[in-house]
């Protein structure tokens, strides 16, 4: 609580002086409010909520038929190591290329092929080698290129042997 102290001014005979008044702020209440009113918002505050990227699964299918796609509509990306990023078209005798995560790599690419291919689809395969952050990168970049359809898969021999080729020279 606040106090007033009202002590003698003291002083040489025959002057009168005032009395000096000194106070004493007792702060504990304050302290009480603010502690309440911090416990209040953070109990009624709700937390933002990590956003995250959705991924459709396919319905899997009773029989095995395999779905059918052009080649020449799909592009294969192998995430390599280093923060490469090797793609090329189609399966039969196929030129692959090697690009990196800026937005005048992959992206470019991407952009490029979505525009003039009208079913245009992406398959994602990562080699042991690469990082999680490039699997997180490389999906981005899908979504910011608006490619609709896009699968990850699983790497074959075929393509590690393919990527090999670019890397040595």
């Amino acid at each position: 609580m606040a106090e007033v102290n009202t002590g003698g001014g003291g002083g040489k005979k025959g002057k009168k002086r005032s009395k000096k008044v000194s106070t004493k702020i007792d702060m504990t209440p304050m302290v009480d409010l603010a502690f309440l009113l911090i416990t209040f918002f953070m109990l009624t505050t709700t937390f933002n909520k990590p956003k995250i990227m959705e991924v459709k699964m396919p319905v899997k299918k009773e029989d095995n038929t395999k779905t059918n796609y052009k080649e020449s509509e799909t592009m294969t990306l192998v995430l390599g190591e280093e923060n490469k990023v090797f793609y090329f078209m189609g399966l039969d005798n196929p030129k692959v290329e090697s690009a990196d995560f800026s937005d005048q790599g992959i992206r470019k690419v991407l952009l490029q092929k979505n525009k003039s291919i009208a079913e245009f689809k992406v398959i994602i395969k990562a080699m042991d080698t690469s990082k999680y952050k490039n699997m997180v990168d490389i999906l981005d970049e899908i979504h910011i290129t608006g490619v609709k359809y896009y699968a990850i898969g699983k790497i074959s021999p075929k393509d590690i042997e393919l990527t090999k080729t670019v890397q040595g020279s």
